[in-house]
């Protein structure tokens, strides 16, 4: 059996710290490295204690979310409150930082910032991230399947396999494929 690379292995972190997300709008999730072990994980979402925007909804301005705090700064902010130094570490992002999360790593020290899809990458982040010296580089999750949209598709299935029901179970294509689906979607 081949294992994951490391890539992979810390990617597949963030993905799973971006399912605890409380902003409705995008989930993101962010794990920093150094030396190939975890130091800290974050993921975006409101202020400790404050109402979040699966309760209350996104507070919008100018286009922006101004209720939660992005997944790269709560990460940092971990760092920072536990006194572990992010000099040299690489993150790793769900999606491409925006422009204050960009200057944020930059400040931090951060050397590389691997991310797994594109998002409103800002010419300036990008500018910011070469003239600082910070490496970024794309890495697809593609070892595992870490589904943000698992809800959707269950209730899709489920949809589906209703259809089926009414359906008569006399075809027998029909009737093996109703049976897969309730394996792998029916509780």
């Amino acid at each position: 059996m081949e294992r994951i690379s490391w890539d992979q292995y810390f990617m597949a972190q963030s993905h799973l710290l971006a399912l605890r997300s409380t902003c409705t709008r995008l989930m993101v999730g962010a794990t920093i490295v150094r030396d190939k072990r975890i130091i800290a994980g974050g993921y975006n979402g409101s202020v400790s204690g404050s109402v979040h925007c699966i309760d209350d909804g996104c507070y919008v301005i100018d286009g922006h979310c101004v209720r939660t705090v992005h997944a790269e700064a709560n990460a940092l902010l971990q760092c920072a409150k536990f006194g572990v130094p992010t000099d040299n570490a690489d993150i790793y992002v769900t999606h491409f930082p925006c422009l204050q999360c960009t200057k944020q790593l930059i400040q931090s020290g951060i050397r590389t910032v691997y991310y797994a899809e594109d998002y409103h990458n800002h010419e300036y982040a990008i500018q910011l991230f070469k003239e600082a010296g910070v490496e970024t580089k794309k890495v697809k999750l593609d070892y595992l399947a870490v589904d943000t949209n698992y809800k959707e598709k269950v209730s899709l299935v489920n949809n589906l396999i209703g259809k089926l029901d009414a359906m008569t179970d006399e075809d027998q294509e029909v009737s093996f494929l109703k049976k897969e689906a309730e394996k792998l979607f029916q509780k």
